[in-house]
């Protein structure tokens, strides 16, 4: 008489009950992990292994496999598959390096029209190109292939990051000029330097051209409680033209200047020297920082500063380097907090408002300060 098969008992703690259950019924986890907790569970319940493969769907030896390795390892060895050798990697560091030096190039460098490359193309362009340069495994490589070895690499030749060549001979000396105006304000700070004090002053100056204005084709609807929770606006609008404000930022009082018009021409940049000029104590030096902008140095300008001996004094700052121009961060915050989404029906109430606008600010002043790696970049 056969001798009768004895059923090995599983062990399982009361926690991991529990994770069995919750796993067992989750819709988030893998399917493989769901159907060995329920195998696990039933097991644990005393049904037989035949019965428990017919209402999971699964083989006799999976359910045999799945019970093995949890009374040899526990429910995390069961629940995991055991590590394979897996198919050995026939792509070679050189068929990578060659896809590399594919995507580093132009597709107008093989041929192609477009400037830059697709996945697809690329792809494709592997696919066409790997037997005749001796990369015979590429031959069948897809998207996720080309796109898995770029990855790899922290490729990206779909995008483009744009830069800014540094074209003025004299960048360094400029900007350490511009700088240490900065710095001599801030040792002014640190003294208690005060208005009566000095005899001196120095503004932050430059252009902001194009300042539409745009008016409404339909009223905007407000806000509604429970229903509409931002304001609403109807797409069309209606362009009534553009205005310059020439502004000036004090950087010992926050004190803004400014002046707007249809255009930024030399007189409009004279015509703001000039109300500058009668702003500030007669005794007192203007420095200017400003830009390299061809108003500032025209025949107008000069001829207007000839009459003025000894007043004003520019300090430029580097071609292409209007970061260094502290007015610039005014200007940021005025198109964030003002100027983004403003409508007017008029470009007359356009310009009202921006002097409203600066009004305000000179009301609450705010004085700007320069301090990325200020010691050390003058160092």
């Amino acid at each position: 008489m056969a001798a009768k098969r004895t059923r090995q008992k599983l062990e399982i703690g009361h926690k991991e009950i529990e994770r069995l259950e919750q796993l067992s019924v989750s819709r988030s986890e893998p399917y493989d992990r769901v159907t060995r907790a329920r195998v696990l569970l039933a097991y644990c319940a005393g049904d037989r292994k035949s019965a428990i493969a017919r209402r999971m769907g699964v083989s006799r030896p999976t359910v045999d496999l799945c019970i093995k390795k949890a009374l040899c390892g526990g429910i995390d060895v069961a629940l995991k598959d055991l590590a394979r050798s897996g198919r050995t990697n026939v792509i070679t560091a050189e068929d990578k390096t060659w896809v590399v030096s594919l995507a580093c190039s132009k597709p107008t460098d093989h041929g192609y029209a477009s400037e830059k490359w697709t996945l697809k193309q690329l792809a494709k362009h592997v696919r066409t190109r790997a037997q005749v340069t001796g990369h015979p495994s590429l031959d069948r490589a897809g998207k996720a292939t080309v796109q898995r070895i770029l990855k790899e690499n922290e490729l990206k030749p779909h995008k483009t990051t744009y830069y800014l060549e540094r074209r003025d001979p004299e960048f360094e000396e400029k900007m350490a000029q511009v700088l240490f105006v900065y710095k001599e304000i801030e040792h002014g700070r640190l003294i208690g330097e005060k208005n009566q004090d000095r005899r001196k002053t120095t503004v932050s100056y430059d252009e902001k051209p194009g300042i539409q204005a745009i008016a409404n084709v339909a009223a905007d609807l407000a806000p509604v409680s429970h229903y509409y929770a931002t304001w609403a606006r109807d797409h069309e609008y209606k362009r009534l033209g553009t205005v310059s404000l020439l502004a000036g930022l004090d950087l010992h009082d926050g004190h803004v200047h400014a002046l707007v018009r249809d255009r930024h021409r030399s007189r409009e940049f004279t015509e703001f020297l000039e109300e500058m000029d009668h702003y500030y104590p007669s005794d007192w030096k203007i420095r200017v920082v400003l830009d390299n902008h061809s108003a500032h140095v025209s025949k107008e300008t000069l001829k207007w500063l000839e009459s003025r001996p000894n007043r004003f004094d520019f300090v430029f700052t580097p071609k292409h380097a209007s970061w260094l121009n502290m007015v610039e961060i005014l200007f940021s915050k005025m198109a964030r907090s003002f100027l983004r989404g403003i409508r007017v029906e008029s470009k007359e109430e356009l310009v009202a408002r921006i002097y409203r606008y600066v009004q305000e600010i000179n009301d609450s002043p705010v004085i700007f300060r320069w301090k990325y790696k200020l010691d050390e970049v003058l160092t």
